[in-house]
């Protein structure tokens, strides 16, 4: 990445800093080891490296003022010996966080060379170290007074404290927005009224960084309101750190003001030092409380005897075993002590609760920005059908992706409701669909008003982001849909996406983060006068109008209402068990659903659920709200690091490459025109107004490799890379595999992926330099058919008219209970072979063929046979052409299930609810 001292070209500032003091760590050992011709150039470099590292730093707590003035005093000594063993030291530190747990590592004496081992973490079975973490203090009084202020909050901890912390001191609200999006390990904000607007610091580019984010000048800000502008400011961008404000105006006049409502305590200036000390420990402490895992360590201790109906509690039944003692050496104790068929002594009762977990789902809520929050603990495919089944009753009707997961699709059969479904724009070359067109979901919506069934449709379900990378734009979609229908509930499936709350460019993305959004403007009197200005000219809908399409139109505020659940597999991108999930709401009408919601719950929840699992979800939900920003900036980060490695390098980006923006979402959903992430073909504040403004953006930790080039398939690349170079990989199409990168990956393991596709490309190269004429065309006609020859992806065609109500109707919904249902009866069903003449005559002569069942190949993973669906001509060459191994509700040696026409005949789709 760019060692560049501006901040324009980088993402992450934190990764620009590494950079460059690696860099600087690099060019000092040069120095200490140059001969005399060259150690003024050497020395010539170190300082200037110098000048541009330490530009940034003032940011940061460590290295500190006394260790970056000890290596100005080498420098400027010309001592390359010391400045290079103080360089050492200081880079290490950072390196390995040894910082935030060995106070050696602040003093400016003299450091030893150490290994590299010893830069590595510390053992993680030995004594657990008080967490650390810094406190941005924004003031006004003079920097000469910082050292002293430090020190003093230096000395009000304590050893019986449970968290340590140092202090970061700015002067501006410039300086403490800055501080605020690259120091990781910030949890706390002082505000000490009275400070400025501009930063006194040369750093370039600060205001254009900034502006990513932050929309203001210093002209719009009152200057006596400064603080809570900030505290505005910092909570949209950072709402997991905790602020605090001392003012000598009247704290208790000014607490109860909406502009200090993001504030967590405000104090008298300093009167009350050690209240603020104990303030700042009591605000991490609640968000590092883990309600249930904390009873759960403190369950596994006491001494129990168990008569409830599960023999592995405490282990005995294994530790005292001949022939099992092993499973209890492999899982640990610990495992065993903690678990338990009770609901009592603390545990609580997953069902209905109303201690540690009921405790845990609050803490969730408010770390993902939801109004209430439930777990799940049979994976995101189970919470999806409790969701569906909660708001939805038969009748209704759902406007879906028809390719959102099979878990959705179950979840109408389940609910009766009738699924709508619409197609998502195709990306053929790779044998994937994108995501939904806005105009699609409205079209739809039109469709439904026309025929007079807008009444119906209950609900807008859509997955986001794809698992391709596709992200929609939640916050327009709603607004153009709530504009047409007032009261839609929308389900937002985030199942690979519950990450994105944690860091402001995905969050913009989000379900949670777009229900805020509209929740304020909706509520504003600035929305109020918009829409009555607007209404005043606003012609009716006409549904049957083609203008009605494309017209931006903007919901009552006196009727809309904000109704939105986003399910997310926390398993998937966060540190949770296998099957740990989360049910997420911001409904304002939950009222009327709570009671079914409650009933779908408890219909699909076991009254067995794992407990390790809960605890991990109680868990993850910690290391997200102390850590989320740093761990997914730092995986986007590596993941555009992945992204330049692939596509920059000469050789490997012959066989393989990353698709781009450009080339996953058409330009027609692009208006930004945003081709690549970072330069040269973006800067990041062009990119993260692209991703406000665009219909849909591509997740850019989510890469999709091409290894058609290569002559590799999808599922023979991805087995190679599992047997020869121990990488896993989940998700494959046609010709490609989709990386994934998320909080567990390491530049190691980057460098794994990046040696593997260097290893292959030579080997391709040498093989074909090797081959003759016909060996290259082999070659080459493999990757034609598996790059240009490529099958059309088959549309969801229509229900049968036996399932629909009204068969004339513009829109599509059809009740796919029942025929799922008729399936039952193997007396209504028949048989075709895939490849015989009769699927043939069929199609060209009739009777239409109708599926029986669902029928999804893997890859893609999305239905292209749901029940009760004529089965066209396109699906049909699309299955012949399918070369996967894998298909769900498809027996080869059988052939496709379909109803029988006989069973059909005279059946009227609104005698069957």
């Amino acid at each position: 990445m760019s060692s560049d001292p501006t901040l324009s070209n980088v993402l992450v500032a934190a990764s620009l800093r590494s950079d460059q003091w690696r860099q600087l760590n690099a060019a000092a050992r040069a120095w200490a080891g140059a001969g005399e011709s060259s150690r003024g150039a050497a020395r010539d470099a170190c300082a200037k490296l110098f000048a541009t590292a330490i530009r940034l730093e003032y940011c940061w707590a460590y290295p500190g003022e006394r260790l970056l003035g000890a290596l100005r005093e080498a420098l400027d000594g010309s001592d390359a010996g010391l400045f290079a063993r103080l360089l050492q030291k200081v880079s290490g530190a950072l390196l390995s966080g040894d910082y935030r747990r060995d106070e050696a590592t602040w003093n400016t004496a003299d450091a030893a060379d150490r290994s590299i081992l010893d830069a590595l973490p510390p053992d993680v079975t030995g004594v657990a170290e008080k967490p650390y973490f810094e406190v941005l203090v924004v003031t006004p009084s003079d920097p000469s007074q910082w050292a002293r202020a430090k020190e003093e909050m230096r000395r009000m901890q304590r050893a019986d404290d449970a968290f340590q912390y140092s202090a970061v001191h700015v002067g501006s609200l410039e300086d403490a927005l800055l501080a605020v999006m690259v120091n990781f390990d910030l949890q706390a904000v002082v505000l000490v009224d009275g400070f400025g607007y501009a930063s006194r610091h040369d750093v370039p580019d600060l205001k254009a960084f900034l502006a990513r984010h932050f929309e203001a000048r210093q002209d719009s800000l009152d200057p006596g309101a400064l603080a809570t502008a900030l505290a505005g400011k910092i909570k949209e961008y950072r709402p997991e750190l905790d602020l605090y404000l001392l003012s000598d105006r009247a704290p208790e006049q000014l607490a109860g003001s909406e502009d200090a409502a993001p504030i967590r305590r405000m104090f008298h200036h300093v009167e009350e030092p050690m209240e603020i000390h104990l303030a700042l420990l009591d605000g991490v402490k609640d968000r590092y409380e883990t309600p249930y895992f904390d009873n759960l360590k403190k369950y596994a201790l006491r001494p129990i005897g168990t008569f409830h109906a599960l023999p592995i509690a405490r282990g005995k039944s294994i530790f005292g075993s001949n022939w099992i003692r092993d499973m209890g050496e492999f899982y640990g104790t610990n495992i065993l002590f903690a678990e338990s068929s009770a609901t009592t002594g603390g545990l609580d009762s997953l069902l209905e609760p109303t201690g540690t977990i009921k405790r845990a789902q609050e803490a969730i809520a408010r770390a993902f920005g939801a109004k209430r929050a439930y777990l799940g603990t049979n994976g995101t495919s189970t919470s999806n059908k409790i969701i569906v089944q909660a708001v939805c009753k038969p009748g209704d009707i759902v406007i879906v992706d028809r390719n959102c997961h099979k878990s959705h699709h179950y979840g109408f059969v389940l609910s009766g409701a009738q699924p709508y479904y619409v197609e998502a724009f195709p990306l053929t070359e790779y044998s994937m669909y994108g995501a939904v067109p806005l105009r699609t979901i409205k079209q739809a919506l039109l469709d439904c008003a026309a025929a007079g069934t807008l009444a119906r449709v209950k609900a807008i379900d859509m997955t986001n982001c794809t698992f391709d990378g596709h992200m929609y734009n939640p916050r327009k979609v709603m607004e153009e849909c709530l504009a047409i229908k007032p009261d839609l509930v929308f389900l937002w499936d985030e199942a690979w996406f519950g990450f994105a709350r944690f860091n402001p460019l995905h969050r913009r993305r989000t379900a949670m983060g777009a229900a805020a959004a509209l929740t304020k403007r909706y509520r504003s009197a600035a929305y109020r006068a918009e829409y009555e200005a607007w209404a005043k000219d606003a012609p009716a809908l006409d549904p049957k109008d083609p203008a009605a399409l494309d017209a931006h139109r903007l919901p009552d505020p006196d009727k809309v209402r904000i109704r939105v659940y986003q399910t997310n597999s926390t398993h998937k991108s966060m540190s949770a068990f296998r099957q740990g999930s989360m049910m997420l709401v911001w409904d304002d009408d939950f009222h009327k659903v709570q009671g079914p919601f409650q009933e779908a719950f408890l219909a699909h929840t076991s009254t067995s659920p794992n407990l390790q699992l809960i605890a991990s979800l109680d868990l993850a939900r910690r290391q997200m709200e102390l850590e989320g920003y740093a761990l997914t900036l730092k995986m986007t980060d590596l993941a555009l690091r992945i992204r330049q490695s692939i596509n920059n390098h000469p050789l490997i980006s012959k066989y393989f490459r990353v698709a781009t923006p450009e080339e996953m979402i058409p330009a027609e959903f692009r208006p930004s025109g945003l081709k690549d992430y970072g330069p040269p073909n973006a800067t990041w504040a062009q990119t993260a107004e692209a991703w406000d403004e665009d219909e849909f953006a591509l997740d850019p930790t989510r890469l999709t490799v091409i290894c058609g080039a290569a002559g590799f398939d999808g599922t023979q690349f991805k087995g190679m890379l599992a047997e020869r170079f121990d990488i896993q990989i989940n998700k494959t199409s046609r010709n490609s595999i989709l990386v994934q990168t998320n909080i567990n990956n390491t530049h190691s393991d980057a460098a794994l992926l990046i040696k593997a596709l260097a290893d292959l490309s030579r080997e391709i190269d040498t093989r074909l330099s090797q081959e003759s004429p016909a060996g290259k065309q082999v070659f080459a006609d493999r990757v034609k058919s598996l790059m240009t020859d490529v099958p059309d992806l088959p549309n969801f065609s229509r229900f049968h008219d036996a399932f629909r109500d009204d068969p004339a109707a513009p829109s599509n919904e059809g009740h796919m209970r029942p025929a799922f249902f008729m399936a039952y009866d193997e007396d209504t069903c028949e048989y075709v072979k895939l490849h015989s003449a009769d699927v043939d005559a069929r199609l060209r002569d009739g009777p239409e063929m109708v599926s029986a069942n669902f029928v999804i190949p893997y890859p893609p993973g999305f239905p292209i046979m749901v029940p009760g669906q004529i089965i066209t001509a396109d699906t049909i060459t699309y299955m012949r052409k399918l070369d996967v191994k894998e298909i769900h509700g498809y027996n080869a040696a059988q052939g496709i299930k379909l109803i029988k026409p006989t069973a059909l005949a005279g059946r009227r789709a609104n005698s069957q609810q």
